[in-house]
């Protein structure tokens, strides 16, 4: 990460190299969360079968929480004096989840492949949340509770919709 324009200073107690570690964790959970978020509604809009209504609404749902966390995600960013995304170019650059451009993807595929998705988001968070503890960034390790219990919870309703029987 490039040192910060001076007119973006945020004032801090936290040591500003260990903030950086921690900023540039986030950010990469920041990228995920929206790749998610346009796969989750991509899969929204084109899911398909007899179960459609149900999962047209959960995805609905997920994805509107996946995009409620990224303002949070990124002003956590700000308040510890770093600087976070600022272009789908710049999101592209820091994903880890893969897009899905495919025609047409069924519907329990759509399921396992989200379920495994914010798995991984679930793998960054916990990744920014000890970067975050090492850094003696309490609030920041306190919301990425949050933050991942959410998402180990979406990819529970999304193996539960999933299963047969």
């Amino acid at each position: 990460m490039a040192d910060i324009n001076p007119a973006l200073d945020t004032p801090s107690d936290l040591n500003s190299n260990d903030t950086r570690t921690v900023a540039d964790a986030l950010n990469t959970a920041l990228a995920d969360c929206y790749a998610i978020y346009l796969k989750t509604k991509n899969f929204h809009w084109h899911v398909s079968g007899p179960h459609f209504r149900d999962y047209h609404l959960m995805l609905d749902d997920q994805a509107t929480q996946v995009l409620g966390v990224t303002d949070a995600i990124a002003e956590r960013v700000r308040k510890t004096g770093n600087t976070t995304l600022r272009s789908i170019g710049d999101i592209a650059r820091r994903q880890q989840i893969a897009d899905n451009d495919r025609d047409f993807v069924g519907p329990a595929e759509m399921l396992a492949e989200l379920r495994d998705d914010n798995l991984k988001l679930v793998e960054a968070l916990r990744d920014a949340r000890e970067r975050a503890e090492s850094a003696g960034d309490t609030a920041t390790s306190s919301l990425a509770d949050d933050w991942i219990d959410q998402a180990e919870e979406r990819a529970w309703f999304l193996f539960e919709a999933s299963r047969n029987g």
